[in-house]
């Protein structure tokens, strides 16, 4: 959504303006089933919950782990939650701009980051920070500090895409 705004300068622009519901609760169930999720399976399975890894093991990729049927079966889990929201009636909304090719870099970028920094932000920002990894909390600054400087770019350098 977009409102003119009156600048002393340059006269009216536009700003983006992204309404954000205060959703406490859901945020809450969320975290804690994420928690429990990640528990599970160090318990069951001795691994680390981190998504990069569970997806590269069930889709064999080279250097992927042998345990393939339960990392399918996550993978499953996480594409099928949200089917199963609308299916009890629930309403899934979306922020994601809809620009298809921006969206490919973006994915690609974050595959290349994920590959570089040896995991994702659920393996090392739930798991990794859980076991005070030392590593983690590296990988974790780093993610944030990347988040942070491309969120001032693209609205602050270049003017929002």
């Amino acid at each position: 959504m977009r409102r003119p705004v009156q600048s002393p300068r340059r006269g009216p622009r536009m700003d983006m303006v992204t309404p954000t519901a205060f959703t406490p609760c859901a945020s809450l169930g969320g975290g804690v089933l994420i928690g429990i999720s990640a528990v599970m399976v160090m318990c069951i399975f001795g691994r680390i919950a981190g998504i990069a890894g569970i997806s590269q093991g069930a889709l064999a990729l080279p250097g992927a782990a042998r345990d393939r049927d339960w990392r399918i079966w996550f993978v499953l889990g996480l594409l099928a939650a949200p089917l199963l929201m609308l299916a009890l009636g629930g309403a899934i909304t979306s922020s994601v701009p809809q620009n298809l090719p921006v969206m490919a870099v973006a994915g690609l970028l974050v595959g290349t980051g994920t590959a570089l920094g040896s995991g994702c932000t659920s393996g090392h920002g739930v798991c990794g920070l859980a076991r005070l990894s030392v590593r983690s909390l590296a990988a974790v600054i780093a993610f944030m500090a990347a988040g942070f400087a491309t969120v001032f770019v693209l609205r602050h350098v270049i003017g929002g895409l």
